[in-house]
């Protein structure tokens, strides 16, 4: 059970790092804050989407 949630967190840490990050380069780009956090909330999703696409995979394939 700890296994599973020191997982989760750390998928949802490197998520924040990851829409942060993306969310800077999109400033540095000169984009409006609104088009920002478009971009970081876009990236965040997109994470925690792959995440769980690897999961879902790799439950099959060990079943």
């Amino acid at each position: 059970m700890s296994v599973v949630l020191l997982t989760t967190a750390l998928v949802i840490v490197v998520a924040l790092l990851a829409a942060a990050g993306a969310g800077k380069l999109a400033r540095m780009d000169n984009a409006t804050y609104p088009a920002a956090f478009t971009r970081a909330a876009i990236t965040f999703a997109a994470v925690l989407t792959l995440a769980a696409s690897v999961t879902a995979a790799l439950a099959a394939l060990l079943t």
